[in-house]
């Protein structure tokens, strides 16, 4: 991990003035895309992802098909102009990395079963970054894929966790993720807290995993409660 003279704790205070365990303000709604078959916005503070769903469809071509199950495929990309230093447009080494995870933790949640040899396909832009990006991206997929109509046993909700000068946190920021002194982002199934992805970077304890862990189930609670409201929202 990176590292900064800046203290990014003070008085038990984070540099947007939230204590260890708060969330950032989340916004969230659906059917945002009229051309797709679901669609999301999803924003943590700053960072703003949309998701697209297309399919069930017809997998072309068919030598990829499975014959007794959908193909999930996942495409997140960040906008150049989501950072300050603007990003290479096309997808790199790292977006390549977090398609494929977002496609782990996504599976477990869907009957893909019911539509055998098609697709279902997940677009993820993240059109302003200020941390914890991957976890955006899964909530809004979550959601564009519920608004979709694709049967799933839950919907997935995701959150990032972290360590600052010897203190837990979740919901990293922009500046949290590159100099904390660890990231840890997980998914879940809500009901069942089924963890669906664990990824970790930099050090920390196993105790502190385990603390972070429950830490992100407890709060993913609140993600839980607004996703549920924006599905809501949109058959009002």
């Amino acid at each position: 991990m990176m590292k900064t003279d800046e203290k990014l704790i003070i008085n038990g205070k984070r540099l947007d003035g939230r204590k260890p365990m708060d969330i950032r303000e989340i916004e969230m709604k659906v059917g945002v895309i009229p051309n797709a078959n679901g669609s999301a916005y999803v924003r943590f503070g700053k960072t703003t992802a949309f998701a697209a769903v297309y399919g069930p469809r017809e997998l072309i071509p068919k030598h990829l098909q499975e014959p007794d199950k959908a193909i999930l495929r996942c495409y997140y990309n960040m906008a150049p102009f989501s950072v300050s230093d603007r990003k290479r447009p096309g997808p790199d080494r790292r977006a390549v990395e977090i398609s494929k995870v977002t496609k782990l933790a996504i599976e477990p949640a869907l009957f893909l079963e019911e539509f055998p040899e098609t697709t279902i396909d997940v677009y993820i832009d993240i059109i302003q970054a200020d941390g914890s990006t991957r976890v955006t991206g899964i909530n809004a997929a979550s959601l564009a894929l519920a608004d979709a109509g694709i049967p799933m046993r839950d919907l997935i909700v995701a959150l990032s966790g972290g360590k600052i000068d010897d203190t837990l946190i979740i919901d990293l920021c922009g500046k949290e993720d590159n100099y904390s002194e660890a990231d840890i982002p997980i998914a879940f199934l809500p009901n069942t807290k089924e963890i669906t992805l664990l990824q970790m970077d930099g050090r920390i304890t196993p105790q502190e995993v385990k603390d972070t862990i429950r830490n992100i189930l407890k709060a993913g609670e609140q993600v839980y409660k607004k996703q549920k409201e924006a599905l809501k929202n949109r058959y009002k």
